[in-house]
């Protein structure tokens, strides 16, 4: 076991135990801004179409029952712009955690490989290398690496943690690279739905691909646009000849989306008033904490989509993490996500209005 272990970084969150301590002791209680996890309810047709799967006794299929990749594509196709999608362009993932943990392992890399993803990223995408024994890199533009060995590259738009959106050029731009250099894209857009001062576009969008999903595969995830963390529910659009191994695999090793989740997506993906709704909250939450955290001091870099705020009142990142955990708030240090990020704190809109008024209130 230590041999896998051993492979991976220490686990980053154990490090802001004793702030989250510290803030905890407020006499008001913690305000917790540091992980994106979801607290808004689940919409009630969600609860409703999952409780009346629940007498599922038999085991589920990986690639999803036929409503559901009909709700997926449907979906891609209404939302994204995608055209001409099958169900042979969509796969079911549980979670996309798991899925970028694992990716580089179920794609056969290995030692001599080597993965990109950003500068200041989800690291996740370091882990899953190092679980396959690739070589990890990061990048400011991927245009500028060396493709020689390069066999996946990671997008991340709308970032987390920065919130930055690539613009369409660019997303253009770098899809022809690596389909020049013959290098399979792998682009996140799981805050797809969250854009604020920027309209997130998706690489599966015509006027980025070209009309082709040749080498490129779109990661969507339904925890934070539909409040799902909790029922680990994600998919995968794109290349056919990518999503076919894929799910050879994924059948072998039995990653199955559960029966009352995979009806739970349908109805998810086929409404979007609740998405609208939950949109609002983080909305209004998100104008609060900015003002807020200007008003302290903070400057707001990028940010203009996904859950997070990436602010910055340029000293240690963790020098920021204490000071605030002494007003009773708990953020994430930037430095979690990349050594560019260590002046710069991650302060998630994921707190109930009350909680965040309690922020604005010590912050004031």
């Amino acid at each position: 076991m230590s041999a896998v272990s051993d492979r991976l970084p220490a686990f980053p969150w154990d490090k802001l135990e004793p702030y989250k301590k510290t803030a905890a002791a407020h006499p008001d209680g913690i305000v917790d801004l540091s992980v994106g996890t979801p607290v808004d309810p689940v919409p009630d047709l969600i609860q409703k179409a999952l409780i009346d799967a629940a007498d599922s006794p038999g085991y589920p299929t990986v690639w999803g029952t036929p409503a559901l990749r009909d709700a997926i594509t449907a979906w891609v196709t209404r939302r994204l712009g995608a055209r001409d999608v099958t169900h042979r362009h969509v796969l079911p993932i549980v979670g996309s955690k798991e899925l970028v943990a694992w990716l580089p392992t179920q794609l056969g890399l290995g030692p001599g490989d080597r993965v990109a993803y950003p500068r200041l990223a989800y690291p996740t995408y370091e882990v899953g290398a190092r679980l396959a024994r690739a070589d990890h890199e990061v990048y400011d533009d991927p245009r500028d690496l060396d493709p020689a060995g390069l066999r996946l590259l990671w997008l991340n738009s709308p970032s987390n943690p920065t919130g930055k959106v690539l613009p369409k050029q660019e997303l253009t731009e770098i899809v022809a690279w690596a389909r020049a250099h013959g290098i399979l894209l792998f682009s996140d857009e799981c805050y797809l739905e969250l854009g604020w001062e920027a309209d997130p576009v998706s690489v599966l969008h015509p006027d980025v691909n070209g009309g082709s999903y040749d080498g490129i595969v779109a990661v969507h995830s339904l925890s934070k646009r539909s409040n799902l963390a909790g029922y680990r529910a994600a998919f995968l659009a794109g290349d056919p000849a990518v999503l076919g191994p894929l799910l050879e695999i994924r059948k072998h090793g039995g990653m199955m989306t559960s029966a009352p989740t995979q009806a739970a997506v349908v109805a998810a993906l086929s409404d979007d008033t609740h998405v609208q709704e939950q949109r609002e909250r983080y909305a209004a939450r998100r104008t609060a904490l900015r003002e807020a955290l200007v008003s302290h001091g903070f400057r707001i870099e990028h940010s203009e989509a996904s859950l997070y705020l990436w602010a910055t009142r340029e000293e240690s990142c963790w020098e920021t993490v204490s000071h605030l955990a002494d007003l009773g708030i708990l953020v994430a240090p930037g430095d979690f996500y990349g050594e560019a990020g260590d002046k710069f704190v991650r302060v998630a809109l994921t707190a109930t209005d009350e909680r965040v008024r309690a922020a604005v209130a010590r912050l004031a």
